[in-house]
């Protein structure tokens, strides 16, 4: 919506970005839109995103807090130009949200590396993302526990992508920050976020 030029009504992905300007390459129109930064919630599957972020929607009505995996239910996920559809159709409808004067968070797993290599990452101030990393251990029990997962090979691309996470701070162009979430129920997790959601 906000990406529609109102003199020429041109809808295409062509727009230029000038601070919190839109330019219309068609006709030269330009107009104001509310530029926020896009929060990302990360980490690998089973780690509890899902859970932190219905804990945090309790904590504060000052984010609008979403789950990618919305997207992922409703489009193809079989190749990389796939993946990449994805994330621009979130940061599509972030940017029309965010025009309610709110940021934007989302839940998500994967494609990280794809978040700054979109046409639409053109309409937010920055581009965050937090990670949630725990143990072995705590990954396995909340798994199998916690989802009654009983795949080992999801159970272990999990770890797996958990050790990354750990041990790395960024994945292709995207820099990333982890919270370690052993020992802790979900809504001091919750906290956690959104004190570091404050701070950026």
């Amino acid at each position: 919506m906000v990406a529609q030029c109102p003199a020429c009504e041109n809808t295409e992905w062509d727009k230029e970005i000038s601070g919190n300007m839109i330019i219309c390459p068609h006709c030269g129109h330009r107009w104001t839109f509310i530029k926020k930064p896009l929060f990302i919630l990360s980490g690998c599957s089973g780690i509890g995103k899902t859970t932190t972020a219905k804990e945090l929607q309790k904590l504060t009505s000052d984010f609008v807090v979403l789950d990618s995996d919305l997207f992922y239910n409703i489009m193809p996920h079989d190749t990389e130009v796939d993946y990449y559809a994805q994330i621009e159709q979130i940061q599509r409808l972030s940017k029309d949200i965010m025009q309610c004067g709110k940021p934007i968070v989302w839940t998500m797993a994967g494609n990280l590396d794809k978040l700054s290599l979109t046409y639409h990452s053109r309409f937010f101030s920055a581009i965050h993302v937090l990670v949630l990393v725990c143990s072995e251990d705590t990954l396995r029990l909340r798994m199998t526990a916690g989802r009654k997962i009983t795949d080992e090979n999801w159970i272990r691309g999990s770890l797996e992508y958990n050790t990354f996470f750990k041990t790395h701070q960024q994945i292709g162009d995207t820099k990333f920050e982890t919270r370690n979430t052993d020992g802790k129920a979900a809504d001091e997790i919750a906290k956690t976020v959104l004190q570091w959601l404050q701070e950026h």
